[in-house]
């Protein structure tokens, strides 16, 4: 395997040359690079004439999830295709580069207020229940590489950043997951950074699930962690957990998901408010906390 050896704009356009030389003409619009001093994210992507998106790598660990992925959809692209995914155009490994199709559309934090969450839900739902189906293509898989933080590191680091008077409320929510989680579940296929940012959707309807490079084995109830914050309210993942059990026979745990999510969203907490980045709606994390507690409260734990 072979990846970049820097980023620049030459080196892109030489990639795209080796491995896909028909698109070669096109121009090249590159992204702005985030984490430049960490190199287990020194990975990135660009458009190519508007059409075509190329993901590429210059770090080892960065080329090792890259070409992660580039198994992952090679695998899942295979008939019965698991529905939702990304066209992919050209792959390589050596050298590392994955060109897919531009799917037009916008990410579902910015449409989910406009659109129907049950119909979203069921729509979620089929390309979930498609996905933990089809492990048993792709061999033996790791276990999901994108963990959130343990709720030991959670007790003992998130207090400097929320009120004094929510802190005991956290704690609690930290012995309660681990209670609700000290029985392992089956695993099976999962996305595993099934966020709003990495779904597709033009209007209503869903177009495209991106980003595999931390596809792994959970849980189900693992991939649907970031959904309680989502749009208002718990609609959209109650109304995926409704669709999916309808779909399988098999009711998700409300409990374990919410599990999941409470160490989700106190981690971004953690890492962001440390590393001194905005959360990602640009709100507190005093704010998030009380987030968490509606939504307790709204579906009943």
């Amino acid at each position: 395997m072979k990846w970049l050896d820097e980023y620049s704009p030459t080196a892109i356009a030489d990639l795209v040359r080796q491995v896909v030389p028909q698109l070669s003409d096109l121009p090249i619009v590159t992204r702005e690079l985030v984490n430049k001093d960490e190199p287990m994210w020194w990975s990135s992507s660009a458009v190519l004439g508007g059409r075509y998106v190329a993901k590429f790598a210059w770090s080892r660990p960065a080329a090792l999830r890259l070409a992660h992925e580039v198994a992952v959809l090679d695998a899942l692209s295979r008939q019965p295709a698991v529905p939702y995914l990304p066209k992919v155009v050209a792959s390589s490994t050596d050298p590392l580069l994955l060109v897919t199709e531009l799917v037009p559309g916008t990410s579902l934090f910015e449409i989910v207020d406009a659109i129907d969450r049950d119909e979203a839900g069921r729509q979620l739902a089929h390309f979930l229940v498609e996905l933990h189906r089809a492990g048993d293509r792709l061999g033996e898989v790791q276990p999901a590489a994108l963990q959130p933080a343990t709720t030991d590191t959670l007790r003992a680091r998130i207090g400097k950043w929320i009120l004094p008077e929510q802190l005991p409320t956290v704690l609690r929510w930290c012995d309660w997951a681990d209670e609700v989680l000290a029985t392992p579940r089956p695993h099976v296929l999962v996305h595993a950074d099934l966020h709003g940012g990495n779904q597709v959707w033009h209007g209503g309807e869903l177009r495209a699930i991106v980003d595999f490079e931390t596809a792994g084995t959970a849980e189900p109830e693992y991939d649907l962690r970031a959904f309680p914050g989502t749009g208002p309210g718990v609609e959209l993942v109650t109304a995926t957990m409704h669709h999916y059990r309808e779909l399988t026979g098999n009711p998700l745990n409300t409990a374990r998901m919410m599990a999941w999510h409470l160490r989700t969203a106190l981690s971004d907490i953690l890492w962001r408010t440390e590393a001194g980045t905005p959360l990602a709606d640009h709100r507190t994390p005093p704010a998030w906390i009380n987030d968490l507690t509606t939504r307790f409260n709204a579906l009943g734990l």
